[in-house]
Parts: C-alpha cells; structure tokens; sequence
C-alpha cells in the first residue's frame, strides 16, 4: 500500500493456481477482464490494474468449501489450495465512493469461476484517502459527552417485547428505564415505523418522558430511535428526533445501503447508532462474505458513530474471540493519526455474569453494554437489574470475582442466583 494505493486481503480457495487466481482477482476488479481487450494500453494498466502484492499459501483442504459449475462443468478436481492473497488498488479507480470502494473490493470476486471459497479479511487505506470519507460526528467521546458518562462502561438496554407496544406504552417503559438508571435504550431492529407505533406518535412521546426525567435528575438518557426507512423518510425521521431533544438515530446498515447511511450522516448531527443485522449471512461461512474488520472499515468511512458487534458467551452464533477482535477493531483508528474510532455496542445475552469476560478481554470501558433481559427480567426490577451490572463492572476493573463481590451487593448476589 502506498499514499495512492489502497490494499485488500482475501483468503481463497481454488484447485488452480493460486498466483494465477490472485491476477484474475486484481484484473477482474480493475481494468481487466477474462482476457485482454482493445483499448487495454500498457500505460492504461500500469496506472488503472490492481497489484497483486503478496501471496501466502496455506494447507490445502481435502474438499471444496463451496460448489461451483465452473469448474464442474470442465471436470476439474482438487486438491484444494488454500491461500491468503493481498491485492493494491489505485485510489483514483474509486475516488470517494462508497458504493464502488465495497464493489471493487468485494463485488464479483464472490461469483469468480475459478474459486471454491473467497473471504475478505481486511483492508487497508492511506490516510489521505481515508481523509475523503465521512467521519463520525460523535465516536466514544460525543457519545460520552451527551450522556454525561465520563468514565466507566455505558450501561444499555433494548425496547421489549421488540415490537407491539403502542407509543404512550412505549413511553412508559422508556421512563421506568430511565429511573432505572441506564445511559442508552434502543429500539429493536424490528421495529421501526409500526402502525401501532408510529415514530410521529413515538418519538414526541419517549423524549417527553427522557425530558422529564432529564429535568428532574440532569442526567440525559440516550435513546437510538429506529429509523431505518428509505433515504428521505430517514432524513425527516431524524428531524423530528432532534426537534424533540433527541441525540440519537438507528438505523440498519444491510438495508439500508451505503449511500443512505452516507446521506443520513451529512443530514442530522444526531449519532448513528449502526445496527448489524444481516451481518451472518456476509461472515458465518469461513470461506464467503467479509470478516468484521472489512466490514466496519466500509461502514466507518460512511460515518457511523456506534457498531453492533454482538456480546461475549452470547445467544448467537460469534465465537467469543470474533467478539473481542471486533470491539477492537471499531476503537482502532482506520489510519495513523485519524481519531475515527466508534463505539462498539455488545448486544445479545448479556448480564451481570457476562461482564467479567468483557472487560478481561477488551480492558477498555469504551463500550456499550446492552443487556435486555439481564435488566428487565431481573427479580428485583430493572433499577437492580442496573445496578447489578454496574457491580459487575466494579468487581472486574477491580479483579474482584462476582460471588465476592456480591456479598455487599444485593442486586448483583440477585443476578447471579437468578441467571
């Protein structure tokens, strides 16, 4: 990689030659095609071809990972090579766009005939190039700033039942929470703009209730307003949020696109709490879709302020260290110098218990820990189900274990009998 080259890694799977499959892959993404055409100069390839910079073989494997009638139909067989290839790509291909930054690197290498397997594992960009993209408005910090939390982990939790709850009931639960004491609430991603509960009746009646909380305590509740929609819904969704004091919009990055999460980021100064969901199907397969580290790259350069990367001994289906790696990932600058960091969300089966791992592993407070039922179905109530991760957090900063430190606390000795 160079100040005018950015660079993507794969790993593939072929029965060919790898090297061979490596130029395909930076011909097919560039200036090139399945043969060389008219019009195709030397000098239009040494300044518009990918560059295939390094290629590391790994062991093969005894069967395909993924069918192919390509190499069916011409009866090729394995074994089936494994390799981890790295490709350069000229900014000026791409310039700053989005959409085609993600089709060049990804786009038809997932359809390629000569493949049984192709994953995007990561990418890297010079900081001037990375300088053309949006940036997040808020990150750690702003989120920080707007709820009032300087130190320690944000404490969340998520609208249940997902979806049903009129506006006013809505409302309701918003401000038991607030008492509660938690930092943020999210809608679900399954409910955005529902007849029962419109944003237009929702939104005005849930930042009431955060105003009259806000005003009685001073402390400001964020909330992540469901607003995944098409573009110009979107636009007007986040206006009525921050006509009503609100600090925060959701929206569901797979369906909505990079261009709308681009044009929503340039509209609101709200923070855009960036919801995943969809994400398994680009990553569950080991040798298809894009690791989390690609995958938030693309999604960072649209200026997203949070990210969903799931939670340690979860409900789904993340390996704890796919969990850890990307938390990392989203507080790690895309670039030297850049302050582009997100703020990653867990999510997914989280309470008190599960917080020891989370902060053994990230040793960092620079997360939102949403916990659902781990708050609202605590036997003492949602305020003790609050407290009891709040306890949690103080255990494990302090390297305290959880059945210790519940002796003198309550709400936490509740949590671990319950759970």
């Amino acid at each position: 990689m160079t100040a005018q080259r950015f660079s993507a890694t794969y790993l593939i799977e072929t029965p060919l030659e790898p090297a061979r499959v490596a130029e395909v892959m930076a011909g097919e993404q560039s200036c090139g095609t399945f043969t060389r055409v008219h019009g195709e100069t030397d000098e239009l390839r040494a300044r518009a071809r990918a560059t295939v910079v390094q290629i590391d073989e790994l062991a093969a494997a005894a069967e395909p990972s993924l069918p192919n009638a390509f190499l069916q139909r011409r009866g090729t067989q394995g074994p089936w090579r494994r390799a981890r290839v790295t490709i350069d790509f000229p900014c000026a291909n791409v310039g700053a766009n989005l959409p085609t930054l993600a089709a060049t690197v990804s786009g038809n290498l997932y359809d390629l005939g000569e493949t049984t397997g192709l994953r995007l594992e990561s990418m890297r960009l010079p900081a001037a190039y990375r300088a053309q993209f949006d940036m997040p408005r808020h990150g750690v910090q702003g989120t920080r700033a707007a709820t009032g939390v300087t130190h320690g982990a944000l404490v969340g939790t998520i609208i249940k039942p997902n979806v049903g709850l009129s506006a006013q009931q809505t409302a309701e639960l918003v401000a038991q929470l607030c008492a509660a004491g938690v930092d943020f609430i999210k809608d679900d991603e399954v409910c955005a703009n529902p007849d029962h509960a419109p944003l237009a009746e929702r939104v005005p009646a849930v930042m009431a209730a955060v105003r009259a909380h806000q005003e009685r305590s001073g402390k400001h509740v964020m909330v992540a307003f469901n607003i995944t929609d098409d573009t110009d819904a979107m636009r007007r969704h986040a206006d009525l949020v921050a006509r009503e004091g609100g600090s925060c919009v959701m929206a569901s990055l797979n369906w909505c696109g990079f261009s709308a999460l681009q044009t929503l980021r340039r509209h609101t100064p709200l923070a855009i709490h960036g919801h995943r969901n969809g994400y398994g199907a680009l990553s569950r397969h080991p040798l298809l879709g894009m690791s989390f580290q690609a995958y938030q790259t693309l999604w960072r350069l649209a200026g997203v302020d949070h990210m969903h990367v799931h939670g340690l001994q979860g409900k789904f289906s993340q390996a704890d260290d796919e969990v850890v790696a990307s938390a990392r990932d989203c507080l790690t600058s895309l670039t030297d110098g850049a302050d582009d960091g997100v703020m990653p969300a867990f999510s997914s089966g989280q309470w008190a218990g599960t917080v020891p791992a989370t902060w053994a592993a990230i040793h960092s407070d620079d997360l939102l820990f949403m916990s659902g039922g781990g708050i609202l179905a605590h036997p003492d109530g949602a305020a003790a189900g609050v407290a009891s991760i709040r306890q949690a957090w103080s255990a494990a900063r302090a390297g305290i274990p959880l059945a210790q430190f519940a002796q003198d606390a309550p709400e936490l000795a509740r949590a671990l009998a319950f759970f």
